[in-house]
């Protein structure tokens, strides 16, 4: 039996060095979507799957049991599609969603249900700082009387699609001070950040929430109807189960 770990994730890749550490039998698939990802410590492929009809062919050939799906919480094409194809072929799958967010008395949020309604808040002027991610720059295109700035972790391969904005380039992690400095550095008016959840980059919100910064937080999108764990204890037990 072998699981498949869609990962991408800090939690994916400890969920798989712990399943692998207690002997089971599993395969680590990554996007692709950084140059120099993080060792995943056990079998790793990295690349797409060519579509639907690519990804039933690997799971046959591949001869998986299972599939943990520990992509990122806005990956939502990816896990629906795996749950679709898993159900079609009667393998298990199972869904790991870090819990979300959730604003405190002291913070500023504004929700916004996509990055286009980010316009309808900020302010022409303003200094936003974009924690969304290349993919989906396009959509800001409406902040055209703002100072943009987009952090990634991979140099660009080409300008910054509109004239009014800039690429920051930096490896997580960053400590809540060092996401203070720069804010202010930068003089940072507004954070647009998605609600992925988790520790791994809360502090820009902690700096944001130390700042008094507004903060536009995408609402995550929906999810398959599926299996789902919130904790990597919980998708360790049901890896440990399928494997």
């Amino acid at each position: 039996m072998t699981i498949l770990i869609l990962s991408g994730t800090g939690e994916g890749r400890e969920i798989a060095a712990t399943l692998h550490q207690n002997g089971v039998s599993l395969i680590a698939s990554l996007a692709g979507a950084t140059r120099n990802p993080s060792d995943q410590a056990v079998q790793t492929r990295i690349g797409g799957f060519g579509g639907a009809s690519g990804f039933e062919t690997y799971l046959k050939e591949h001869e998986i049991t299972a599939v943990l799906d520990a992509t990122h919480p806005f990956a939502r094409d990816i896990s629906q599609r795996s749950h679709k194809i898993c159900t079609v072929l009667n393998i298990p799958y199972c869904l790991f969603a870090r819990p979300a967010w959730v604003a405190t008395e002291r913070d500023l949020w504004t929700s916004l249900a996509d990055e286009t309604e980010a316009a309808v808040h900020i302010k022409p002027s303003s200094t936003v700082f974009l924690a969304t991610g290349r993919k989906t720059l396009n959509k800001f295109e409406n902040l055209s009387n703002c100072r943009l700035i987009c952090r990634q972790i991979d140099p660009p391969d080409g300008p910054f699609p509109f004239p009014n904005g800039e690429f920051l380039i930096g490896r997580p992690p960053f400590s809540t001070a060092d996401e203070i400095a720069l804010f202010r550095k930068l003089e940072v008016d507004w954070l647009v950040v998605k609600n992925a959840g988790g520790t791994a980059s809360f502090s820009k919100l902690e700096a944001a929430r130390e700042l008094g910064l507004h903060v536009g937080m995408i609402a995550r999108p929906d999810m398959p109807d599926a299996k789902t764990v919130t904790t990597v204890k919980h998708a360790i037990e049901w890896g440990l189960t399928h494997g």
